[in-house]
């Protein structure tokens, strides 16, 4: 052969090469929808992207079921399945009338019945079903206050009890919808050096897992937030549940050591294990630099030592690839975008404190939003959980004449941006301040889009979505997280309606950027 045609060959084919891989990455840049990374035999953490910290998971035969801190968004307590731990579907919500801001819950089966155990507005309540999928009861109020993060167990003798915050257990009535006595103290947790960088000690979190004669007490200490190594997980155990309880060799499980590392405040596990007796940890953390995504959902193999302690495999890290579970694998059904084709509101969507479902009518493919307040101080905003680094939202808008409806990325009424449009001006607000403010050319109806590239915010306007045009200003906003403006939230994409009347809108999309994470 010709070396010379050899050669040109051999560039044709690298050139081939590069633009199929290319291709590929265009593709995947440009999901719909954010998945966990997967491969044949190996996934990436986080198993959820976005702010679902204090994650509770139970198996049920083939199935698991999770929830986690749902804080003021409602309808509140998310039920996700899956069937091989990695890959998850939204349920239902169980949570349908506002009580405060959700904290760390227990999702548990006793006998035929499934509970939540939760705290908010400063009591623990529950709530219970049939099903996972419900329908849910109302919330029931257990009457106990100055605890949170309660943690059903069972005794010897079938008793149920609550394991709280601070070191305390409670015994629970037979139905589990009252507790009996008063809370004894059973833990003192376990003295991490002086010298560790820590938000504050904070026992909380307990979780049971009964395994070989031990009652296993899981809880987190060294505080959620604050300090890259803050957060921790912690095991103790004991022959009764009401101690006395031995530490593990084995502490920290789970721990952030050093600002370097991708997982931030690492913390608050919860054991389940697979169908073929494998174990894992479902635990949360922040990923560094992007505070403003929440406490997103890990979770790491774990392995039993000969003498019935449990530890994470040496060497292993929870930015490592991790061989998958044992189990069929479920459908990833994790879109935060949608077309209003059906009836309700679907299940990504979520109020902000005021939970005012009357106000948000779907119907003949739309969203009718009716306006109300002139801030979020009194008009709660419609919020998806944003899960990227990078990613952009748009959608379309019909709006009344004394009406504003717009985008926003929201952390809480003081902590937000958006772009809001009226049939006279165009605003881009950031933390209630107006920074642009021009005139409104489009009428009542047009297209509103905002993209976040790795927590620089910009805003466009478009009259039918095709051709856009910038505004001018572009805003940071790295620093809307739990550190500074607290209640332990993330900066949420959604869309809002302020003033009277209502906002018509229509084909909501949100489109990640994020290639790997």
């Amino acid at each position: 052969m010709n070396p010379n045609i050899n050669s040109n060959l051999l560039e044709q084919m690298k050139f081939i090469s590069i633009l199929f891989l290319a291709c590929l990455f265009l593709v995947a840049c440009n999901k719909p929808n954010t998945a966990v990374k997967t491969t044949e035999n190996y996934f990436q953490n986080p198993v959820l992207g976005g702010d679902y910290p204090d994650p509770s998971v139970l198996r049920v035969g083939d199935d698991y079921y999770m929830t986690h801190s749902s804080f003021d968004y409602y309808p509140g307590l998310l039920i996700w399945h899956s069937t091989d731990l990695v890959n998850w579907h939204r349920v239902t919500h169980a949570l349908n009338k506002y009580v405060g801001s959700v904290w760390a819950p227990d999702l548990i089966k006793h006998v035929k019945s499934y509970y939540i155990y939760f705290p908010a507005g400063g009591k623990i309540w529950a709530v219970t079903a049939g099903s996972p999928k419900g329908p849910w009861s109302d919330p029931i109020d257990l009457n106990l206050t100055g605890f949170i993060d309660p943690g059903h167990v069972v005794d010897e003798q079938g008793n149920r009890h609550l394991y709280l915050s601070k070191g305390y257990i409670i015994r629970l009535s037979e139905d589990g919808l009252s507790t009996i006595g008063k809370p004894v103290k059973n833990y003192s947790g376990w003295e991490y050096p002086e010298n560790w960088n820590t938000e504050c000690f904070c026992l909380e979190s307990p979780k049971s897992t009964v395994k070989d004669g031990y009652y296993h007490l899981i809880v987190a200490e060294g505080g959620t937030a604050g300090p890259a190594t803050s957060h921790m997980v912690v095991d103790a155990r004991s022959k009764s549940p009401f101690g006395p309880f031995e530490n593990s060799p084995y502490n920290p499980i789970i721990h952030t050591e050093s600002r370097d590392e991708l997982w931030w405040s690492q913390g608050h596990g919860t054991l389940v294990d697979d169908v073929n007796g494998n174990w894992w940890m479902m635990y949360h953390g922040y990923e560094n630099g992007f505070h403003t995504l929440g406490r997103q959902t890990l979770m790491i193999p774990i392995e039993w030592t000969r003498d019935n302690w449990f530890k994470v495999p040496d060497s292993l890290k929870s930015e490592d690839k991790l061989s998958l579970p044992a189990g069929k694998l479920s459908v990833h059904n994790v879109s935060l975008s949608d077309d209003f084709e059906g009836d309700q509101l679907g299940l990504q969507w979520q109020f902000f404190k005021l939970f005012e479902p009357e106000r948000a009518v779907v119907s003949n493919g739309e969203l009718t939003m009716f306006a109300k307040g002139n801030s979020f101080d009194d008009s709660s905003p419609l919020l998806v959980n944003s899960s990227d680094r990078k990613y952009e939202v748009q959608v379309s808008y019909i709006i009344d004449e004394k009406t504003a409806a717009g985008l926003c990325l929201f952390y809480n009424e003081k902590g937000n941006v958006r772009v809001e449009v009226s049939t006279e001006r165009i605003k881009v607000y950031n933390q209630q301040r107006v920074k642009v403010n021009i005139k409104n050319k489009f009428g009542n109806n047009g297209f509103l889009k905002i993209k976040n590239d790795s927590n620089e915010v910009s805003f466009y306007v478009s009259q039918n979505g095709e051709k856009w045009v910038k505004l001018e200003r572009s805003i940071e906003t790295s620093g809307f997280n739990h550190n500074v403006f607290g209640e332990f939230l993330s900066l949420r994409a959604g869309v809002f309606a302020f003033g009277e009347g209502c906002v018509i809108y229509d084909d909501f999309k949100y489109k990640s950027q994020t290639c790997n994470k």
